[in-house]
């Protein structure tokens, strides 16, 4: 990081923050600047183990020389958590990181005691493979030293946008959050289709992963638009034009928009429980 580095304290070490952990440590970040806590002397040791970071059980410790403060519990436990640290949030100011879906900066200022700098952040699931998506927000208390921290942070395990309005973070979530297990469930469907036409389970697994791997490849070390790399494919009156027109005339343009809105709606709906 080219930026001053400053000391992260992960409030809950859970998969997504171990991957951001192990992301920065992997691109240098020093072990010793982070700090995760978590109720489970186990997995504290676990922690300590894989990365070298420090860990403890106590948040309220953590945040007394955090710079950054990454909240990584789910949504359901965010208002207690963050309600019973906010004397130890206002005395210090760090910047907050929310990675859960549904709590609105509104809602973890006033938790932490206000007047806080936040950023709201929705990383997808192959940030643990380092090639992750994320959407940011930052309030207005967010400085521009800090964004570019955040986006540093986040950087580590994949690419990150900043949206200029908060309720982007709800797109963020139908197009990338959400969005690895629309793939998983095609490839699902093809694995089935494979094993009736005649294959096992491990070759159909086998080949249709693979050639989801080869179409993600092209379609990002080519540069060559999707649209066209799937004309390229498609011979009229060929085999791939039947198929594609089956997929067509079945509507699938249309599910995915409708998966995706719905997708919008749910993340709505958590944010006002």
């Amino acid at each position: 990081m080219t930026l001053s580095t400053p000391k992260l304290a992960f409030i809950g070490v859970g998969n997504m923050a171990s991957a951001i952990i192990g992301g920065l440590i992997a691109n240098g970040y020093p072990a010793d600047s982070i700090t995760g806590t978590n109720r489970s002397e186990e997995k504290q040791q676990l922690w300590r183990d894989k990365f070298g970071i420090h860990t403890t059980h106590d948040n309220d410790l953590t945040v007394e020389t955090a710079d950054v403060v990454i909240l990584a519990v789910k949504p359901q436990m965010m208002e207690s958590v963050v309600s019973a640290m906010s004397p130890a949030l206002q005395q210090r100011k760090p910047m907050l990181i929310s990675l859960a879906a549904g709590p609105t900066v509104e809602s973890l200022d006033q938790w932490a005691g206000g007047d806080m700098a936040i950023v709201r952040c929705m990383p997808n699931t192959p940030s643990m493979l380092q090639c992750g998506v994320a959407g940011l927000y930052a309030n207005q208390k967010v400085s521009l030293e800090q964004k570019q921290q955040a986006e540093a942070i986040l950087n580590a395990v994949g690419i990150c946008r900043w949206l200029e309005a908060e309720s982007g973070i709800d797109s963020i979530i139908a197009v990338a959050g959400s969005a690895p297990a629309y793939y998983y469930l095609f490839m699902e469907a093809m694995i089935e289709s494979g094993k009736k036409l005649g294959f096992s389970h491990e070759d159909s697994t086998e080949l249709a992963i693979q050639t989801a791997l080869g179409a993600v490849r092209m379609a990002k070390e080519t540069g060559t638009d999707v649209v066209e790399l799937r004309r390229q494919v498609t011979s009229p009156g060929g085999t791939t034009a039947e198929a594609i027109r089956t997929f067509e005339e079945g509507g699938l343009r249309q599910l995915i928009d409708g998966a995706m809105h719905a997708a919008i709606k749910r993340s709505q709906e958590l944010a006002k429980a």
